[in-house]
């Protein structure tokens, strides 16, 4: 398998920012709560990993939090998680706030459905014997309070919107591999 590149780099580089995890470290695989339950991961749980993010610049206005694996074979990657209109006030999600109900995130926040048509953390799910995936967690430093984007519409088309809006950008890469 040939592995995609990474979706950010094809955009304006911007700077950079600390975004850490009291449940995923950089490269290391994700553990079983992180992994989908809702598509039958034994010991999945779809539950969210904890992330705090510091040193972004001090004109952000608002934040948004994606999940994305360039790996999936579908020519174009999976979407697992893209929540937006996080205030600039809040700087970490607690572990499991990207659940159904939104439970763990700021009054204000919107949460998109994915690309498996949920509305929440999906967690990774990769198909049996296809390799090592690489799930990318973004927080985006945007330079508006908010983004007026339809509840209905896709993570694709929050990063179409973030586009020239976008201040800097934290990464951390988790991986999982179903050895099936």
């Amino acid at each position: 398998m040939t592995r995609a590149q990474n979706p950010y780099d094809s955009l304006p580089q911007v700077p950079s920012f600390t975004v850490r995890s009291n449940d995923v470290s950089e490269g290391e695989t994700l553990a079983s709560p992180h992994l989908s339950g809702i598509f039958g991961v034994p010991g999945g749980e779809d539950r969210s990993p904890h992330l705090v993010w510091e040193g972004f610049p001090a004109e952000t206005k608002s934040f948004a939090v994606t999940c994305f694996d360039p790996d999936a074979p579908t020519g174009s990657g999976f979407w697992h998680w893209a929540v937006f209109n996080i205030p600039a006030s809040v700087t970490e999600l607690a572990s499991g706030a990207g659940d159904a109900a939104g439970s763990g995130l700021p009054s204000g926040a919107t949460t998109l459905a994915g690309d498996g048509n949920v509305r929440q953390y999906l967690g990774a799910a990769p198909p049996p014997g296809h390799g090592p995936h690489r799930y990318i967690f973004a927080v985006h430093a945007l330079d508006v309070d908010s983004l007026d984007i339809p509840g209905e519409a896709r993570p694709a088309f929050l990063g179409f919107n973030m586009f020239g809006h976008t201040l800097a950008r934290a990464t951390l890469t988790a991986l999982y591999e179903n050895k099936g």
